[in-house]
């Protein structure tokens, strides 16, 4: 008997050494209690993120942000292959969050929850129109040149048929972050509807165009040798590459054409499976906040989406911000991407043969 009993003992304090004498810690918990809001992200300035964006909500909601970190393909594959993942939020870009639309690994959002999405700029609402989930910051593409050694103005993205810039223009390349934006610029320039022409328009502005490109390009660091080099004197780039080029070649200036451009925006959306929905929802209001937007697109250099946000100039500097946010349009990538592989085999046939 006394053996029987000092058994059950030794089993009963395994068990609560185990069990943190009693706390709670389930996936979904800390020891202490505490719901762990598990975030997919990517791996940049963590320490500003922990600080201005995850310390506040964890300190309001009595929560645990855990992070998931790594490239946009890397988490998103993650996630499609694991029903049983316990990520309750994924930021990606917009291209690859149509992908996950596609899939059915996200929920549809109740806008209802989110009362700051109702200060989401147009382009930005436009994309809450799917019922997934919304942008939480916002760039843009636009026009560098170096208008000393070309020796005219360039207003509008129609400018890069000219003839005069034969030999002088690189734009991104079809795999890049902007070129799908690409293909609607030069769809744009020919009058057509990517929805339902496929991008027959496009191509046939990009083989006009062609005379004047000297290169495509991935990286937009690519860009600044090129213009200090001499290599080009015309590029159509994202916002976000401004600081880069000018710090190389500090003469380039940026224009973003009055007419409107278009955008490329992070986006955040719940997992379908997630077990804290309701947390989730909390978070993405407060990401999409006045507030939080306002500090983050200083200490994050992020372009806000909210549009009740007012920057000083200084901060506003090469964002997506302002009239240019307010005209600036989405790319419908329910529409580009399915297109994408044949675009690819296209473009490369055109442009880079």
């Amino acid at each position: 008997m006394k053996k029987t009993l000092a058994i059950c003992f030794a089993t009963l304090m395994t068990t609560l050494a185990l069990t943190g004498c009693g706390a709670k810690t389930n996936d979904g918990q800390t020891a202490d209690g505490k719901t762990k809001l598990v975030i997919s992200t990517w791996g940049l300035s963590e320490d500003i993120l922990k600080e201005d964006v995850y310390k506040p909500f964890e300190e309001k909601f009595n929560c645990e942000i855990v992070l998931e970190v790594g490239t946009t393909p890397e988490r998103y594959t993650k996630l499609l292959s694991d029903p049983s993942s316990k990520v309750d939020i994924i930021d990606l870009s917009q291209a690859k969050a149509a992908e996950g639309y596609e899939a059915g690994i996200f929920e549809k959002i109740d806008y209802s929850k989110i009362p700051n999405a109702s200060e989401l700029i147009p382009a930005a609402a436009e994309l809450t129109q799917s019922g997934y989930g919304p942008a939480y910051t916002i760039n843009s593409i636009g026009i560098m040149y170096d208008k000393e050694a070309l020796g005219f103005e360039i207003t509008e993205f129609a400018d890069l048929w000219k003839p005069e810039l034969a030999g002088k223009v690189s734009i991104p390349d079809i795999t890049s972050t902007f070129g799908a934006a690409m293909m609607y610029v030069a769809n744009d320039y020919k009058g057509g509807d990517i929805a339902t022409d496929k991008g027959e328009k496009a191509f046939e502005a990009l083989e006009e165009l062609k005379p004047n490109i000297v290169k495509t390009y991935s990286k937009s660091s690519d860009l600044a040798n090129m213009f200090v080099s001499g290599e080009i004197q015309v590029a159509v780039v994202g916002d976000f590459a401004i600081p880069t080029i000018q710090s190389a070649a500090p003469q380039v200036v940026y224009v973003s054409p009055a007419s409107g451009t278009y955008a490329n925006f992070n986006t955040m959306d719940i997992n379908k499976n997630s077990k804290n929905k309701d947390l989730a929802y909390e978070f993405i209001n407060w990401r999409l906040s006045n507030e939080l937007q306002t500090k983050t697109a200083s200490s994050l250099n992020e372009a806000p989406t909210n549009s009740t946000v007012q920057l000083t100039e200084d901060v506003a500097k090469n964002k997506t911000y302002g009239e240019i946010a307010n005209k600036a349009k989405p790319v419908d990538f329910s529409v580009v991407n399915p297109l994408m592989p044949t675009w690819i085999d296209q473009w490369n046939r055109i442009l880079n043969s």
